[in-house]
């Protein structure tokens, strides 16, 4: 194939994610780069471990002279996040990724990038590939669906693994040091609606459009204010009630990812009077003057569209605008101890109408480090699906991940990252969520950082890796391992 990235060290790390992003590899669809990985190891005469997930562990040996070295677990995810622009054709199990440069800026026309978490896969192939000179044995641990519910990460067997010296490549700025993590869970709300024949005269349906909207990271990006498309919704459908007309919803679909924040939402409505449509125009502007900065391309559109054959009867329209409007979303809790860190947050990121059905469901992750919270968030939840005539489904619970006091690993990423950039790295715990945690329940022995390169607005198609700090990790990782060897 052809590569886009030139001159850059060491090349083997860019030339390995350009042929990752020539592979489609979306959540639950990972079994062509695991095939990928599977051929590199056996090409290379690598032990390595494949499971009925597609998780896929590598090993390399020793390099001579630091057999006696502990060994090194370095992890990442190969599942992505498949955002697109609504004006974007691209199919991402069959496609391959488009990627422009924009100076030092790599991105993906129109569709995220998977940097995230691309960029991990590509910097472990390199290890593996002897793009480290001496090197005490090194365990490379890729896991699936990661993006969904840290399921890879679940179901693999840590029987495998030796190292209890840890680094996860799947955090999104340079010279920051992730030492812990929220934790999470995923909620569906399941509406079974009585519906009723569409004659002429019950009303004029329309199609309603927000989009233009940011959207962003449901973890890292929960506390910029930045609006959600589900929500917005919401508020526009409610307004109507103001004058007394009624709102019929035909159908609603806003997002694609439990922990993305919807960036567009559509739908199609039957609406009782033809002055209702002021009423959301209204409340559009109302909406404008609030939005964060990031939100400016929002707009919304109005369409008339053809009758519909059924639509939801009036109670069940009003209780799925009501479970749109009225549904904690966003920051819900901040840390009392450290200033700035979200506690409890929850997202509503997918809403979608079954063709067949009928059935509207509305998908929320919930997330924090306190597991009293998330017990809470469930029960808010069922409470609501209870007096909405929803049913509810939780599943994907995955444990946080606390801070540690000391750390071995940490202390050496520290005079790594002052090695090479003379600058201090910095130390954080993130309101996201990572599969350190789990590793940790399952290796509560295990000594574990995140760290990665810079990227930008990841989870959306804005998303951009940063190739210059890809350069600076890679020499600050290659100089942990320098210093990890002599211990």
């Amino acid at each position: 194939m052809e590569y886009l990235i030139e001159g850059r060290d060491p090349a083997s790390v860019f030339r390995f994610f350009e042929e990752i992003c020539a592979i489609p590899h979306p959540s639950y669809h990972e079994e062509t780069i695991a095939d990928y990985l599977v051929d590199f190891a056996k090409s290379r005469g690598l032990d390595y471990v494949r499971d009925e997930l597609h998780n896929v562990l590598i090993c390399k040996p020793a390099t001579k002279g630091m057999e006696n070295v502990a060994p090194i677990l370095f992890q990442g995810h190969t599942d992505m996040v498949c955002e697109k622009n609504g004006d974007v054709e691209h199919d991402f199990l069959n496609d391959p990724l488009k990627l422009f440069l924009y100076g030092n800026l790599l991105g993906a026309v129109g569709t995220t990038l998977g940097g995230d978490d691309g960029i991990a896969v590509a910097m472990m192939l390199s290890i593996l590939d002897g793009e480290i000179a001496a090197h005490p044995a090194v365990e490379c641990l890729f896991t699936v669906s990661e993006e969904v519910g840290l399921n890879g990460a679940h179901g693999f067997d840590y029987s495998y693994i030796r190292a209890r010296r840890m680094i996860n490549m799947d955090s999104e700025e340079l010279g920051v040091i992730t030492a812990g993590c929220a934790g999470g869970v995923r909620s569906e709300l399941t509406m079974t609606p009585v519906r009723v024949p569409f004659h002429e005269g019950m009303g004029i349906p329309m199609r309603v459009t927000v989009k233009g909207l940011m959207g962003g990271h449901s973890g890292c990006d929960i506390h910029t204010g930045r609006a959600n498309a589900n929500k917005l919704m919401g508020r526009l459908l409610s307004m109507p009630a103001v004058e007394g007309w009624t709102v019929n919803i035909v159908s609603l679909s806003g997002g694609s990812k439990d922990n993305a924040i919807p960036r567009e939402c559509e739908a199609v409505i039957v609406v009782s009077h033809p002055e209702c449509y002021k009423q959301i125009l209204y409340m559009t502007e109302m909406i404008r003057g609030e939005l964060v900065r990031e939100d400016a391309g929002f707009s919304v559109s109005l369409e008339e569209v053809s009758n519909p054959n059924t639509m939801l009867s009036d109670e069940d329209s009003a209780r799925a605008i009501a479970i749109l409007s009225c549904a904690a979303n966003g920051v819900l809790a901040m840390n009392k101890d450290e200033q700035g860190l979200v506690e409890y947050s929850r997202n509503l990121g997918v809403v979608r109408t079954d063709a067949e059905t009928g059935e509207i469901t509305f998908v929320f992750s919930s997330r924090s480090a306190t597991e009293s919270r998330l017990d809470a968030s469930i029960a808010e939840l069922d409470a609501l699906a209870a007096i909405t005539g929803c049913r509810t489904h939780h599943h994907s619970r995955y444990p946080g991940w606390r801070y540690a006091p000391a750390s071995a690993v940490r202390d050496a990423y520290m005079e790594a990252y002052r090695d090479v950039t003379g600058e201090d790295a910095r130390i954080e715990v993130i309101h996201a969520g990572l599969e350190c945690g789990i590793i940790y329940s399952k290796l509560p022995d295990m000594d574990i950082i995140s760290i990665g390169p810079a990227m930008y607005d990841i989870h959306s198609p804005m998303e951009r890796l940063d190739l210059a700090s890809v350069e600076v990790f890679w020499r600050t990782v290659v100089r942990v391992v320098e210093i990890l060897s002599k211990n």
